[in-house]
């Protein structure tokens, strides 16, 4: 695969990926304006559409359905009928943090029967040897579940919405279901920094992996 093919698939990947978060906080954010406390659906709603386009686009454009998409749309498509039909923004509150502990323990669960997921999803697109691929994995899995406790840490401080004041881990922390919609912000701020941060070692290690090649077929 040429490298402008890789590009452009990372490309039309990224879009999948943010798109439906992007889509979730203008809708959350314009809805508090006009449907006030429903403001929530509309955008669970529209995030479920987001996700279902991705998963219509995988299959369409890539010919695929990459697994962690599939499991995202799958438990998206599934806490948010619910937090819609039953009218309870709990299940959307905690949807990001079943998402990121899955996603940890299938990388983990995978390295138990000696298979690594990370290697498989991302192969095709960087040649690392073996070890980096573990490093990486590890690291990801690891960042999922900080991820997963920062969700947890956000919505349970929430005031003005359905959140019991005994789901707070700090009693004097308060904040609107505004501040833990538009935190997602900040989870792709964090997300895109991870994954920058971990550019050196895939960079570093590609080289060595293509030096080793070329000196082999020598």
């Amino acid at each position: 695969m040429s490298q402008a093919k890789k590009t452009a698939g990372q490309g039309a990947q990224l879009l999948t990926d943010v798109g439906p978060v992007i889509a979730f906080i203008i809708v959350y954010n314009v809805g508090r304006n006009v449907v006030g406390d429903q403001a929530i659906y509309w955008a669970t709603g529209t995030f479920m559409i987001g996700v279902t386009i991705a998963l219509a686009h995988a299959g369409l454009i890539q010919k695929r359905f990459p697994p962690l998409l599939v499991i995202s749309a799958v438990i998206v498509l599934a806490f948010g009928g619910m937090t819609i039909y039953l009218q309870d923004p709990i299940f959307v509150y905690i949807k990001p943090t079943i998402i990121n502990l899955l996603y940890s323990f299938v990388i983990l669960g995978c390295f138990a029967f000696g298979f690594n997921v990370w290697k498989a999803l991302f192969g095709s697109i960087f040649e690392l040897p073996d070890r980096i691929w573990w490093i990486l994995g590890v690291r990801w899995a690891l960042f999922f579940q900080f991820l997963a406790a920062f969700n947890e840490f956000l919505w349970r401080h929430i005031d003005n919405s359905v959140v019991l004041e005994s789901s707070r881990w700090i009693e004097s922390l308060s904040w609107s279901e505004s501040f833990w919609a538009n935190g997602k912000l900040v989870i792709m701020a964090l997300t895109f920094g991870f994954a920058l941060a971990n550019i050196p070692i895939l960079l570093r290690h590609q080289i060595e992996s293509q030096s080793e090649e070329s000196e082999s077929a020598a």
